[in-house]
């Protein structure tokens, strides 16, 4: 039994699990799920974490005016360790060695950066792409050289058209040097199959982040959306199970929930035992 099923049984309240599918992952939380409550009580939001059955989280990136020691000591506390911490593609530029002590610091092994800056008026275009390829390169063999995996979650707006493909498309065939995490709700969001992308780019995606969107949203391509059509997994049209299973067939190793609706407290658990069900479907 991996670690991965005794965190969803945990959350289900079921006793026991079978095993799951050979190349299961870990599971873990997006601190930013939790930002309001760590703003307003660190120890407790962390608590809450602990009491979900979760050990593993990414993040560390905002300490929401808490000192950093005092972060990780409440991290520690609760039996939290941070699997990938935020960087950003500025600091990957001027200083990615920040990058690699932050890593150090929290004992991460991923670093990740959502954003690239780009101008909202022209949206995403060729020389954002090309310039965040050179910089993901360069400090991507950085990262690697101290041990740390540099990702890049992207947002949706890399789905502009380029050649007979997107700019996205061609991302992820110029970097050679760091590695991509996908967060499916914006994958969706952005007009494109999930399960698909994964398909195309078999072993690109190092990790996930686990996100279903209410039925009717409307797709867009800004990389900006309602954080309330963030609903529990399963109940969406994302189509969750089907991305579990081609992410295990994968041997995938991080799936992290992240939930940015203000009904984050009551989704979490829930989006737990969803994907609990489908270990127990697996098990069938």
């Amino acid at each position: 039994m991996t670690r991965f099923t005794r965190h969803l049984a945990l959350a289900a309240l079921a006793a026991t699990l079978a095993a799951p599918a050979a190349g299961a992952g870990e599971l873990g939380l997006q601190l930013y799920s939790l930002r309001t409550q760590m703003a307003e009580d660190l120890p407790a939001a962390f608590a809450l974490m602990e009491k979900w059955g979760l050990e593993y989280a990414e993040g560390g990136g905002t300490l929401y005016d808490h000192p950093l020691d005092d972060y990780k000591a409440a991290l520690d506390a609760h039996g939290i360790q941070v699997v990938s911490v935020d960087t950003s593609l500025d600091e990957l530029r001027d200083n990615p060695m920040a990058a690699v002590f932050k890593a150090r610091y929290f004992g991460a092994e991923y670093a990740t950066f959502y954003w690239i800056p780009h101008d909202g008026a022209k949206g995403f275009g060729f020389d954002d792409a090309d310039n965040a390829v050179k910089i993901m390169n360069e400090a991507g063999k950085l990262l690697k050289a101290n041990g740390i995996t540099l990702q890049y979650h992207p947002h949706g707006y890399e789905f502009t058209p380029h050649e007979d493909s997107t700019l996205l498309d061609y991302m992820l065939q110029n970097v050679t040097e760091a590695e991509f995490q996908m967060d499916v709700f914006w994958i969706k969001q952005g007009g494109a199959d999930p399960v698909e992308y994964l398909q195309r780019y078999p072993g690109r995606f190092k990790s996930l982040h686990l996100k279903d969107r209410l039925p009717g949203t409307p797709d867009s391509t800004n990389g900006h959306a309602d954080v309330e059509t963030n609903v529990v997994l399963g109940q969406g049209d994302v189509g969750i199970a089907a991305v579990v299973a081609e992410a295990k067939r994968q041997g995938i190793e991080w799936f992290f929930i992240e939930d940015e609706s203000s009904r984050v407290v009551q989704q979490v658990p829930a989006s737990m035992a969803y994907l609990a069900s489908l270990d127990e479907g697996d098990a069938d």
